[in-house]
């Protein structure tokens, strides 16, 4: 259950507001700061002076003014420290380092094999990158204030624990405390919903929306929710588990037990069993290899040909009915397609699914909402992952030393976009 906010809570929360707003128009000004986030301009100085004490900002000078006293302008301090974002998924372990700016500075990835799945190999996979980067980051992987990872599932941030992944059968897994034995950085937990979300609200397609969707498709599929301007994790950090909502009665088996989900329909490992079923010995279908299908599939389309253009089509309708149910129950401005699968079937799936959902959402909502593609290039679940482990630094700032993981009694995340 969440938890009431501390003073505490707020104070970080601001101070993450600040920085944030601070990242999405550097150079900026108090002042402008102050009507971005709706802080009294004192308050803004205050914080601001904190952020500068901390090494995060430096001052840059003076706006130009056309008369009266002229505007101090404050910028990230890049050089300020670094944060590393972890992206586990079923079939790699992807970890990118950025500095303050949140601009990427290394990168390193792990593949994951099909019995590659139990928590100490994912582990041992995640060290071995973590490693990779601060090596290749040099001077800058000194400095690093935090670690945010992303799995896939259900999470307790407050324990770090993975409480439920259905795709590996994982329950009640404490994920951090197996990482805190191999890597010495603060650690923060969550997953690739709330990641893509928070990167789509700083960086992408949801930047200056009030009300998105992010909708995640990888071997996993969920639909990650910002309501109101803000992420929304439902009382138990559990919002969004749309790809374990039912969207055929009786329909084929999920990894959770149910029957008929939208996983099973339009994740990977969906889309290869509507090729299987299409066309059996189809050469497109690579029966052990889930990535090296839909990229088949995806050369497929671009080919023209026509049973990879059905497979999509197929695909598209399961996903344009999941999506429908999205519009009618949300009025979202928009519906951002994610994650490596959206990646490499691109806008043909696009295309596919906005007419899709065209056809059965209601006409008014489906009117409001953009449906497109996330336009961010690197590794949306990284990036956002980074932002966790920089509101985790935020939460008991030294200048020149990390804090150790505090169990993640850290605030309610308040991500809510730049305007």
């Amino acid at each position: 259950m969440s938890a009431k906010p501390t003073s505490r809570d707020i104070r970080t929360a601001n101070r993450y507001e600040v920085l944030r707003q601070i990242i999405a128009r550097s150079p900026t000004s108090r002042q402008e700061l102050a009507a971005a986030t709706g802080l009294s301009l004192a308050t803004v100085a205050t914080l601001v002076g904190e952020l500068l004490d901390l090494g995060m900002l430096t001052e840059v000078g003076f706006e130009d003014s056309a008369g009266g006293r002229p505007r101090g302008l404050v910028a990230v301090n890049a050089s300020g420290g670094t944060l590393i974002g972890v992206d586990i998924a079923e079939t790699y372990v992807r970890v990118e380092l950025f500095d303050l700016a949140l601009d990427l500075l290394a990168r390193a990835c792990e593949e994951m094999g099909p019995g590659e799945k139990h928590p100490e190999q994912v582990v041992a996979q995640v060290t071995a990158a973590v490693g990779s980067v601060v090596s290749q980051a040099g001077a800058a992987g000194a400095r690093v204030l935090g670690v945010g990872v992303s799995v896939p599932g259900q999470v307790d941030r407050d324990r770090g624990v993975c409480a439920y992944a259905a795709n590996w059968d994982w329950h009640d897994v404490p994920l951090l405390d197996l990482l805190a034995e191999h890597i010495d950085h603060p650690l923060y937990l969550d997953n690739p919903l709330r990641a893509c979300t928070v990167a789509e609200l700083w960086f992408g397609a949801a930047r200056g929306r009030g009300d998105a969707v992010v909708v995640n498709l990888g071997t996993g599929v969920g639909a990650g929710l910002a309501l109101g301007g803000g992420l929304h994790r439902g009382v138990s950090n559990s919002a969004g588990e749309w790809g374990h909502t039912t969207l055929v009665l009786d329909g084929r088996l999920c990894h959770c037990g149910n029957h008929g989900c939208v996983e099973t329909y339009v994740g990977a490992l969906g889309i290869m069993l509507n090729l299987r079923e299409l066309s059996p010995r189809s050469p497109l279908l690579h029966p052990e290899d889930q990535t090296a299908t839909i990229d088949a599939l995806a050369r497929g389309v671009a080919a023209q040909d026509p049973v990879a253009f059905e497979v999509l089509r197929e695909t598209a309708r399961y996903l344009g009915a999941g999506i429908s149910d999205l519009v009618n129950l949300l009025n979202p401005e928009v519906v951002v397609l994610s994650s490596w699968v959206a990646t490499a079937l691109g806008e043909p799936l696009l295309r596919e699914v906005r007419a899709a959902v065209g056809r059965r959402a209601l006409r008014r909502p489906f009117a409001a909402t953009d449906i497109v593609l996330s336009p961010i290039t690197t590794d949306p679940v990284c990036l956002g992952a980074a932002t966790f482990a920089l509101e985790g630094a935020l939460r008991s700032p030294r200048r020149g030393h990390t804090q150790p993981p505090e169990p993640a009694a850290m605030a309610r995340s308040s991500t809510a976009p730049p305007s």
